[in-house]
């Protein structure tokens, strides 16, 4: 496994702990910086990045078409069409739809995605009602215009531990509430080599400018939160990939693997416990600040 230099450590750790306040929903000039193009590469095994530098977006291919995960924002879907293209594959062979959460920088394209390929559309429980209403019911952002997306159709509901199965690949939802009340971390798993190994592609632990405690319009979110940090911390990991490329290191990794690195670098479970540990404790750091304003 290849180490990380000390100041590769902290510059990580120090990203990971802000996340909580960068990852917000963004304003239009982090809006436009998100949604720069990134070249598209194969991650690992038959998993592609087609995403934009701040939104991912991954493409799962198998032999009976292909399954694609989060939408990125409304005008992130040319470039995934590109992305697509480039790397020879066809936009029209998605036969699935996936998400991340249902939030418009993950969500904001999914229903012009679903008319381009005419895939079904499979969402959690407890994201399908924001899906369905371009995010008017969120929260935390419903009477914020400009947090809404165009509406799409939900074809498929999901609950935790359902399977998405196409052309010999499996997708398992876990349902990882907080973030949304649906939030989904999928899981699966790649040959690389002579290795069979587990992906997660994290749904997202941060808290971006939420209340947690006395809630109205989430009662339950500190259990879900804790219920999440729990669950996530017994999934076996070795390939860490979430939304935001800034959770899991995307501009480094990729241009290591530009550099020819012996070693995938998206192999990387202790990124994967360290991001989940730095994002608990700020969970854990904002639960006790709230309790001590009672």
């Amino acid at each position: 496994m290849r180490q990380y230099s000390s100041f590769r450590l902290f510059s990580i750790a120090l990203l990971l702990l802000t996340a909580g306040i960068s990852v917000a929903q963004p304003n239009d000039a982090t809006r436009e910086a998100w949604n720069r193009p990134v070249k598209p590469f194969r991650v690992i095994g038959n998993i592609y990045y087609v995403g934009a530098e701040g939104v991912a977006s991954y493409l799962i291919t198998t032999p009976q078409g292909h399954i694609l995960m989060d939408s990125g924002f409304a005008e992130t879907v040319p470039r995934i069409q590109d992305s697509v293209n480039q790397l020879g594959f066809k936009l029209e062979d998605v036969k699935v739809l996936i998400n991340s959460h249902g939030h418009y920088d993950h969500a904001g394209g999914l229903s012009q995605l679903k008319k381009l390929t005419g895939a079904r559309l499979m969402i959690s429980e407890g994201d399908a009602k924001l899906i369905s209403d371009g995010g008017r019911s969120d929260f935390q952002w419903a009477d914020n215009a400009s947090f809404h997306f165009e509406p799409a159709v939900v074809d498929r509901l999901l609950r935790d531990k359902d399977k998405v199965e196409l052309g010999g690949v499996t997708m398992t939802a876990h349902i990882t509430p907080g973030h949304t009340r649906g939030c989904t971390t999928w899981t699966m798993k790649v040959r690389e080599g002579d290795r069979d190994l587990d992906v997660v592609f994290v749904g997202s632990t941060t808290i971006p400018g939420y209340k947690l405690l006395n809630n109205a319009a989430y009662p339950n979110i500190v259990e879900d939160y804790a219920h999440t940090f729990a669950l996530l911390k017994t999934l076996k990991c070795d390939v860490f990939l979430a939304p935001h490329g800034s959770f899991f290191g995307l501009d480094e990794k990729r241009l290591l693997m530009e550099k020819g690195a012996t070693t995938n670098p998206f192999i990387d479970a202790q990124g994967y416990r360290r991001f989940i540990d730095a994002t608990e404790r700020d969970y854990q750091e904002q639960l006790t600040a709230e309790r001590k304003k009672k």
